[in-house]
């Protein structure tokens, strides 16, 4: 049996893939704490929290990315993560801005939408129940 040197991981926002590369390494967060996995750590799935993921890569490369919660999938040296939301930053300091700045943005942009999507909903109320009005 020969041992793995790196991972596959591959992580999707629900739009596109943020990042596909090899990590020799992974750190991230879980509901029950932070953990890290190697290359031939056994196989599993968990639910992530809004945290930091950080990979590092074959040739000592730090990538960190700021993400929402989403699941995180391990089988053989295929890693799969899944978010709802998450940016990629060049360190924590700027990682920090980018998603105050990005995910504030997208919660402005989900309120509006929930706004709009309720008229719409109320003027096809107000419209089904003209309809039902007798027609004199």
């Amino acid at each position: 049996m020969s041992m793995a040197t790196d991972m596959q991981v591959t992580l999707h926002l629900p739009t596109h893939t943020l990042f596909e590369g090899t990590a020799t390494q992974l750190f991230a967060v879980a509901q029950n704490g932070c953990f890290g996995i190697l290359p031939n750590h056994i196989d599993f799935v968990t639910a992530l929290v809004p945290s930091v993921l950080t990979l590092i890569t074959p040739q000592g490369g730090e990538y960190v990315f700021g993400v929402d919660e989403g699941l995180l999938v391990k089988k053989g040296r295929i890693v799969d993560v899944a978010v709802r939301r998450g940016v990629q930053g060049d360190d924590l300091d700027t990682l920090r801005d980018m998603v105050r700045d990005t995910f504030v943005e997208m919660d402005e942009n989900e309120r509006m939408a929930r706004s709009a999507l309720s008229r719409l909903e109320a003027n096809m109320v107000r419209r089904f129940a003209e309809l039902r009005r007798p027609q004199t």
